[in-house]
């Protein structure tokens, strides 16, 4: 991303990290995600979710828009703590990811419904160590779970995608284990809401929106 210059979440979340600009893609737009078709789980009412994207930016920009999501927080997770800032995960040597934490109604979205639209809107799942413009493993593509339940349902949903055919390259994802979630600087929460004439903004994000409120009219708020 461009660069404009804590608390810790420990097990009990569930993290996606990954992709800045895929809404900017005419050929992401075109693709086609399947429905989650795997083993069904039970969920509680309301769930942690920690999704990310790439630049977390737009990743908290998508799921604030979704019906169903009560709260979103930026932030980094994979690395320990003492490296838990902007500036050190900016280097890629820290080991974290850029990631989103979500608290959403399982009631009215599930789970499997928020990987399709990490998959299909939120970033290019296919890429490895990188999205759009930005390069390094703090971009990387990754799934943390935190239950059973959790990976299998990331895993079948991977293998699903895979087999459909819905991208020309294998999904590059990684399902791993969360281990700690540490929240970003306070000017990185709901940016693009506090920063709509920011030029990454508008040139990687605002897309995405646009392709949640079309592909995803009944979710959209």
């Amino acid at each position: 991303m461009i660069p404009i210059e804590s608390t810790v979440f420990s097990s009990g979340l569930f993290l996606l990290a990954g992709f800045s600009g895929c809404g900017n893609d005419p050929d992401v737009q075109d693709r086609q995600i399947p429905d989650y078709s795997g083993p069904s789980f039970m969920e509680e009412v309301h769930q942690i979710a920690v999704l990310a994207g790439g630049c977390f930016w737009g990743v908290d920009a998508v799921y604030r828009h979704v019906k169903g999501v009560l709260g979103v927080i930026s932030g980094y997770t994979g690395g320990s703590g003492n490296t838990a800032d902007y500036k050190s995960v900016c280097t890629g040597r820290t080991g974290h990811a850029e990631a989103v934490r979500i608290v959403y109604d399982a009631d009215i979205i599930s789970f499997r419904t928020l990987l399709k639209i990490f998959f299909s809107i939120v970033h290019d799942p296919t890429e490895v160590d990188r999205q759009g413009p930005d390069t390094g493993t703090q971009y990387r593509s990754a799934i943390f779970s935190t239950t059973n339940a959790q990976k299998q349902t990331a895993e079948a949903y991977i293998d699903q995608i895979d087999r459909a055919g819905s991208f020309p390259k294998p999904i590059a994802s990684r399902v791993t284990d969360l281990d700690q979630f540490y929240p970003a600087e306070d000017y990185h929460q709901n940016f693009l809401a506090l920063n709509l004439s920011h030029p990454y903004i508008a040139i990687h994000d605002l897309p995405k929106l646009n392709l949640l409120r079309k592909r995803f009219p009944d979710l959209y708020q």
